[in-house]
Formats: C-alpha cells, structure tokens, sequence
C-alpha cells in the first residue's frame, strides 16, 4: 500500500517512495554497545561461551581476531554506500503497475475461477535523458505471483524487512464501501499498492538487484519455473520450528526482543487508528448526508414562497452539492488509510527479522550444548569417571568396563566430533554476528523511511480535513448569502 503517496492520482503521478528507508524502535545509541571483555559482561546471545578449538597459533594472530570480535560486538549500524543507492533499479527503470483486468480460467485443480490481472510497465530511464523514445516493456501478472515472488525474497533475505504486500481482501473498511476484493475501487487501490511494493523493492539497494525480481519484471513465460529452480521453499524454516526457537532461546538478544514487542505495539496502534477512522468516516457520511435532507426542504419551502423562493432554492442547491461530496471524499481518505495499512503489515515483516534471529540463535545454543556433551563424554572415557549418573554408567557396572582399545577408539572418534563440532560453532557464531550486522543495518533503513512516510501520511490526512471543513464553511456562507437576498 501507498506511504506517503497522494491518495488520488494517475499512475504517470505515482510517486516513488524514498529509496532510503530504517525500524523505529528501542535501539542502543552507536558507541552504547562498547566492546566487552568476557570477565566484564556475558557473551553477546550470539556467541558461544565454548572455548576456541586448541591449536599452536601466534598469539598475535588470536589478538587480532579477539580485536576484530570485540569490533563485530559493538555492531555499529554500518551506513549504505551511496553508490549502491545510485545504482538501485528505481533509478534506472519507470516502473508502474498501469491497469487491471478481471480474467476467468483454470487454477491447478482445474477448477473455474474469476481473477484480477495486473499490467506491469517497465521503461528504461537512461535511453530517455539521451533524448531518445525508450519502447515499454509490459506483461501481466497476477496477485499470487506478487506473493511468490515476496516469499522468495523473504527467504532469501532473512535479515531484510521485506516490504509487505496490499491486502487480498479489504479490511478495516467502513460499511457504506464494499469489501469484495473484485469491486473496481478496491481493486483500483491494489493496483496502486501493488505499484508501490514494486518500486520499494526496486529502491532497496539489496532487493533492487536481485535477478529473480529483474525477471518478475521483464520475463512473463517461465518465471514462475525459474522461481522454483532456486528451491528457496527448502530454506524456509517450519512454524513449528520457529515456535519450538521463540521458548527455547536461552540467551536471547534484547534488541531483537525490544524490536518485536516494538513491532506488537505498533500493530495494535494501527489498528486502533484504522478502527476509528472507520467509525468517524462511517458518522461523518451521516452528517454530510443528512445536509441532503435540508436541500429536499428548502427545495419544497421555495414552492409556497414569492419573495423568498430563490434564496431558498439556492440554498437547497448548495445544500445538495455538499451532501453529494461525502462520497468522492471519503474514497479518497481510503488512500490514507491504505498507507497506515502498509505499515499495519509492514509490522508482521518486522517481526519475520526477528524469528530468523531467534532460529539462528537456536541453533547456535544447540550446536554448544551437543559440543559440551562430547567433550564431557571423552573427559568421561579418558578418566574413567562419570561425573552424572547415565545408561552408559550403570552398564558399565554391570558388563563390566571397557577394553583399553575400545575406549581409545571412542575417544577418538569423540575427538575428531569435538573438532567439527567446534569449527562448525564457530562458523554459526560468525554467521550470527554478520547476520544482526546486516539486519540492523536495514533496521535504520526502515526506520528512516517510515518516520518519512508516516509523517507525510498524517500531515496530508490533516490537510485533507481542513480542506474539508472549509468547505463545509464555504457551503453555509453561500446558504447565508442565498438567506440575506431574500
């Protein structure tokens, strides 16, 4: 849905949203995150307290890496390189969603079914400043393609809020407008939304360039195929794997925690405020309307008066035009409403960042916990001691011990998993680190663009309300100019 944008144009006059977007949300100031030492604060929640695997390494070379982890702990938000802003795909390409169209046909279980097609139009920017014609580019496409190809992109960026796609079906609608997702105002403010989801992934400097979104655009045969080769469906984490992530966490990250209790709250804010506007548009069509009722009388009162007759029909003229304007006013506060929406879903993205992180930490504490039961184990068979009462313990017991040879077998096998189990922590650890750099870093990106829009958002509905009460001023200086010549 449209941020920031005019509730009521062209597509020749859809704005482009702004390229550079970031999560408003509660966030360490940079520098509050000091590098740590681990005498002085706990690990951060997505590291290992596992030791490194032993080794002969200079002890330079160990000072170096503990300085560089010290510098991944502070995580500063990394700032995005101009020149990758300057070459986001918004920049080099128009691109609209220009009409849309009601279609029948088959869906896979080859049933009959009513859909809505969309005509996307792509023309190069750079052949255009040359002072030559560029020829447009145009296919169709439908909703569910829309959210193939946002599901890729979810997968496939874990640590980016992906932005979020318009609604199916309307919702928060107040009742004198339909809520069938084939009616042609709903249907018309899709197509909008749909166009602004295009251009906020073609302004984000990551998502702009990737070559799936290029063919969503450019290629109408085949893509679909194409989507499915990249077998992202088998990245994608169960639900029941990321609930079974959310309460097992031990050692979870408080940003991500603030940032998803923040992503809660600003849901429910939406919400409420969608709510009410439903309910004052829903009173405020009454008031408008029921100004037709003072036409119809004055109109009636004009036909048993000689002298008074005309300004009372005048009246009555204004009357009914005022009355009469409700309805294009409030379809066009539906537009402001759709851009509250955008951010109401942009919220579920938000929290998807932060189910990732909790997967990958997860992960990561199940990784330490495995490590350090192998290493208890082969400190066990080494010893000859069980620290805690086991199977293994009582058998022994009762079978009796292990021969020499076996247990150096098994301490061997014991110790290559230890090395793999420690390689393998430590590369989850690196990927942790660079994965809270990375989502952080689009975090500030969303923050920026959503403060933009929704304060743009907010000033244009109050204008709009203005607007509209002078005219309601406006009607009853006429009303009081028709009473005076009377």
């Amino acid at each position: 849905m449209p941020a920031g944008l005019a509730p009521a144009r062209s597509p020749a006059d859809t704005p482009r949203p702004s390229p550079a977007p970031g999560a408003a949300m509660a966030r360490p100031e940079p520098g509050s995150a000091p590098a740590r030492s681990a005498a002085a604060e706990p690990p951060s929640p997505m590291e290992s307290t596992e030791p490194e695997p032993s080794g002969s390494r200079p002890e330079e070379e160990e000072e170096e890496e503990e300085e560089e982890e010290e510098d991944e702990d502070a995580l500063p938000a990394p700032e995005q390189p101009l020149a990758a802003m300057e070459d986001c795909l918004a920049k080099k390409m128009e691109i609209t969603v220009s009409e849309a169209e009601k279609r029948t046909g088959r869906n896979a279980m080859n049933i009959q079914e009513t859909y809505t097609a969309y005509l996307i139009e792509t023309r190069a920017v750079e052949s255009q400043s040359e002072g030559q014609c560029a020829p447009v580019e145009s296919l169709w496409r439908r909703y569910s393609e829309f959210e193939l190809l946002r599901n890729y992109l979810s997968v496939t960026y874990p640590h980016i809020v992906v932005p979020p796609l318009p609604e199916k079906r309307a919702d928060f609608v107040w009742h004198k407008l339909s809520a069938d997702n084939m009616d042609p105002d709903f249907v018309e403010r899709r197509r909008i939304g749909l166009e602004n989801f295009l251009l906020r992934v073609a302004s984000h400097p990551v998502l702009c360039q990737d070559k799936i979104f290029y063919a969503f655009l450019m290629q109408e045969g085949g893509w679909k195929e194409m989507v499915n080769e990249t077998g992202f469906q088998l990245k994608a984490d169960s639900r029941l794997k990321a609930l079974n992530a959310t309460f097992r966490v031990k050692n979870p990250d408080k940003r991500f925690t603030e940032l998803k209790h923040y992503s809660d709250e600003l849901q429910s804010v939406i919400s409420h405020l969608l709510r009410v506007r439903a309910r004052v548009a829903d009173r405020l069509y009454g008031v408008y309307k029921v100004h037709g009722n003072y036409g119809r009388v004055f109109s009636e009162w004009s036909a048993i008066e000689k002298e008074m007759g005309d300004g009372l029909q005048s009246a009555g003229h204004h009357m009914d035009v005022y009355a009469a304007s409700i309805d294009d006013i409030l379809e066009e506060e539906e537009h402001y409403a759709d851009q509250l929406k955008e951010y109401l879903f942009y919220a579920e993205a938000l929290r998807a960042v932060c189910r990732k992180h909790e997967l990958m930490q997860y992960d990561l504490e199940m990784a330490a916990q495995d490590l350090t039961s192998k290493k208890q184990q082969c400190e066990e068979l080494a010893t000859g001691t069980v620290r805690t009462f086991s199977l293994k313990g009582m058998t022994s017991k009762l079978f009796g011990q292990e021969t020499p040879e076996q247990r150096e077998a098994k301490i061997k096998v014991l110790e290559e998993q230890i090395q793999e189990g420690e390689e393998q922590l430590k590369s989850k650890n690196l990927e942790g680190r660079d994965f809270v750099k990375s989502a952080w870093a689009d975090i500030e990106r969303f923050k920026e663009q959503k403060n933009h829009d929704l304060k743009e958002a907010l000033i244009s509905y109050a204008v709009m309300q203005i607007s509209m009460c002078k005219k309601g001023i406006q009607v009853w200086t006429n009303a009081k100019e028709c009473f005076s010549k009377m």
